[in-house]
């Protein structure tokens, strides 16, 4: 039998050779050397290896739209020409040696007042100060997460502005040879703070109900969604749960992404979870994917699983029962780059292979 994972799917003009895609994943390893937010050579070998090991769809990790929207110094940037044109060094070589004819395409974020962090392997914790290469955060209101320095409400101006900073980004994602982007919305950053009845308790018209708690979000949609090319197809992640009390379910994100594909997006890229510290997350193999199926049943939308989606089999499986048209894979392809060559060998699939590697090709075992 035909393989479910392995079979083509097209995305407006876009055609990805297979349902096995690379999730995006912070590496937190911009440096001053380098400039601010810029990738370099550890960016190209991490996605790079994705390419040569066969993923058919690379999403980078979140790319800030401007200064004040890193997760931390050390992550990367698309607000300014230097990244960009390290970017464009990145996607020219996926285009040149995946091979599963690799499409890339790169994830815009703003991490509102989850911004100015530590990096995980700092060896500290919390937001980084002023004074040690920090900056002032925003968000929707003055709450802070979990003792992190408390943001200041942004002002009509300043969301206006960052509405405008995530169209500028999409111009040089399309400029630097991406073939899609995706909008973060998800995971407690800016959008999905504003989306959330636990963080944005604004009173004005950017808050209130659901539909004012969505405009933001819809706003970057139709921004990014009028810059970049009709045929590029338009990605958005969301986190489906806050997993708490009052916060965001199931049935809000339907809602969401129902609104989402009336405004141009065309596969929602389901997560969960990040807006609060309290939150409950039931943690345990394909524990999202319920959500992914919900939001394709009942909107007719694309979307993508993501979350411990590790084997072959549970990838398989997703997408042949219609949980969803694509499965992002992330600390799997991290343990093994080539995980995608692995795959087509256990379904009886022959993929091509990089002519490098082809001496390696299994013929009786992987």
């Amino acid at each position: 039998m035909a393989s479910a994972l392995f079979k083509p799917l097209e995305l407006r003009s876009l055609r990805l050779q297979h349902r096995g895609w690379v999730s995006p994943m912070c590496q937190y390893s911009c440096e001053p050397e380098t400039g601010e937010g810029v990738p370099h050579d550890w960016h190209l070998m991490h996605l790079g290896s994705f390419a040569t090991g066969g993923a058919a769809l690379i999403l980078t990790e979140a790319a800030a739209v401007n200064a004040a929207g890193r997760i931390s110094p050390r992550d990367a940037g698309i607000y300014n020409d230097e990244q960009a044109a390290a970017w464009e060094r990145i996607t020219s070589f996926v285009h040149r040696h995946g091979c599963a004819d690799t499409k890339i395409g790169t994830q815009l974020a703003h991490a509102g007042r989850k911004a100015s962090t530590y990096w995980p392997f700092s060896g500290h914790q919390g937001s980084v100060p002023p004074s040690d290469g920090g900056w002032e955060t925003v968000g929707p209101s003055t709450g802070a997460f979990n003792g992190y320095a408390a943001p200041s409400a942004m002002t009509e101006a300043e969301i206006e502005g960052v509405i405008a900073d995530f169209a500028a980004a999409a111009v040089r994602a399309v400029d630097a040879g991406f073939d899609t982007v995706e909008i973060h919305g998800a995971h407690g950053y800016l959008l999905h703070q504003f989306q959330s009845p636990l963080i944005n308790d604004r009173t004005d018209g950017w808050g209130g109900d659901e539909t004012r708690r969505n405009r933001l979000m819809l706003a970057v949609v139709d921004a990014v969604r009028n810059v970049i090319p009709d045929s590029m197809p338009l990605l958005l992640r969301i986190s489906a749960s806050d997993w708490a009390e009052g916060g965001i379910d199931a049935a809000a994100s339907v809602r969401l992404a129902r609104a989402a594909a009336e405004h141009g997006v065309d596969l929602v890229d389901v997560s969960s979870g990040g807006a609060v510290a309290h939150q409950q997350i039931p943690v345990g193999p394909g524990y999202q994917t319920g959500f992914a199926a919900q939001i394709r049943r009942e909107t007719g939308i694309r979307t993508g699983a993501v979350g411990l989606l590790t084997s072959t089999i549970q990838a398989e499986h997703a997408i042949a029962t219609g949980q969803a048209d694509g499965v992002f894979i992330a600390r799997a392809a991290l343990r093994d780059p080539h995980w995608w060559l692995r795959a087509a060998f256990e379904l009886g699939h022959d993929p091509a292979w990089p002519p490098q590697y082809d001496r390696a090709r299994p013929r009786h075992a992987f």
